[in-house]
């Protein structure tokens, strides 16, 4: 398991760029609400840790992670430096399963190479939903502060290359 021995809420506060003057973007969606809420406040959390400005986060809600698409999509029109997609798709009885998560990721990778706002993904694809928690502010830490350490580096690269 690759977060069996990495906790998704270190990082090391002196390796991040300043980012007080980045504006970001989070769409977070409505399917599994418990965990995307858990995981929106460590995006937030940490954005805010490492110079933010709160009105400098928008956020917006989609009714589930396949919607994170078009709200990315969306998102990146509003003058934002980066855009986190926060979902989490727990596996069924279905393939419904399948299709959800190759969607998403095909999307937002598409999102990454066509456009010049990254998009960071967020999206949980767990077997149970005790793995969701785990890894929404559970024992695993938090994948939102992950995803928004990644938004600020990545707005870095963005702006200065």
């Amino acid at each position: 398991m690759a977060t069996a021995n990495k906790n998704l809420s270190d990082y090391d506060k002196t390796s991040i760029p300043n980012a007080s003057n980045y504006r970001f973007g989070i769409v977070v969606s409505e399917w599994n609400d418990t965990i995307t809420e858990g995981l929106y406040e460590g995006a937030y959390n940490a954005l805010i840790d490492n110079g933010v400005l709160p009105g400098n986060i928008i956020r917006w809600n989609v009714p589930g992670s396949f919607e994170l698409i078009y709200g990315c999509k969306k998102m990146q029109e509003q003058m934002v430096n980066a855009v986190i997609a926060i979902g989490s798709v727990i596996q069924g009885e279905t393939k419904h399963f399948d299709f959800v998560c190759e969607g998403v990721t095909q999307g937002i990778k598409d999102l990454n190479v066509m456009r010049e706002t990254p998009v960071i993904f967020c999206v949980l694809t767990d077997n149970n939903i005790q793995q969701s928690i785990d890894r929404s502010g559970g024992k695993h830490g938090n994948k939102g502060t992950e995803a928004a350490i990644a938004a600020i580096k990545m707005a870095e690269l963005r702006e200065n290359n």
